[in-house]
């Protein structure tokens, strides 16, 4: 990134990244909700992973499919043909990572956070075989989550796979975890950042990716100090 000193504050580009796709516009974690977000302006897409019944890694949100879908369950608890039979808002079906990640190749920058167990050991084989392939790089990701277990063990499997720490409690945990597993990203909610913050930790080394940031006044507020990235359920605000 090319950086430019004005009055002793750094600034970059900043990535715009849409929140499961463009959550605020269309049914999140689809392949419409993506497309949507890059038509919307966004050069990245963050999005959720479980693993379900039958080994696949899912791309979902919730621990459960009752809010989202016309169903009901646990998502490790149902097989890849059950979830596939369902219907998220009435209209759209779930996807595969496999399904996603070929659907945007090449199309922009893409946040895999590991949001359900045991996520960490299939996402990383995977990963390996797909950049083996050539089919990504490695800088055409991040994989993130809160779960200190799936962190650790994407670290020790694949120590390749650049890491993002998310947090809603503490930039100073987050900032630990990253020390420790020698991520290259802190994931903050907006709320937890202050200038002095985000500072010290570009100082440090790591991107600042911050969510979901959605009201004009708190996009101009974070932006302002200087982050990498805003994760937005509206992109076009960005």
């Amino acid at each position: 990134m090319k950086f430019i000193f004005v009055k002793n504050q750094r600034m970059s580009e900043m990535l715009k990244i849409g929140h499961r796709g463009a959550k605020g516009h269309i049914a999140e974690n689809t392949l419409a909700s993506f497309e949507k977000a890059l038509d919307l302006g966004a050069k990245a897409v963050e999005l959720d992973v479980h693993v379900c019944a039958t080994g696949e890694l899912v791309v979902f949100h919730d621990f459960t499919v009752d809010r989202t879908t016309n169903g009901s369950g646990e998502v490790h608890q149902l097989s890849l043909a059950e979830l596939k039979a369902l219907q998220v808002e009435d209209q759209y079906t779930i996807a595969t990572l496999e399904e996603v990640l070929a659907f945007l190749q090449g199309r922009c920058f893409i946040n895999i956070e590991m949001k359900g167990r045991h996520t960490a050991k299939p996402l990383a084989e995977l990963l390996e075989k797909y950049t083996e392939d050539k089919r990504f790089a490695y800088n055409d990701i991040i994989v993130s989550s809160f779960q200190y277990e799936e962190l650790k063990q994407m670290s020790q499997l694949n120590p390749d796979v650049p890491l993002g720490i998310l947090t809603q409690a503490s930039v100073a945990q987050a900032w630990e975890w990253a020390v420790e597993f020698s991520a290259k990203a802190i994931h903050p909610h907006y709320s937890l950042l202050t200038e002095t913050n985000v500072e010290h930790a570009r100082e440090a080394g790591f991107k600042i990716y911050t969510w979901t940031v959605n009201e004009p006044e708190d996009i101009a507020r974070v932006k302002s100090y200087g982050v990498d990235g805003i994760i937005s359920d509206y992109p076009e605000r960005l």
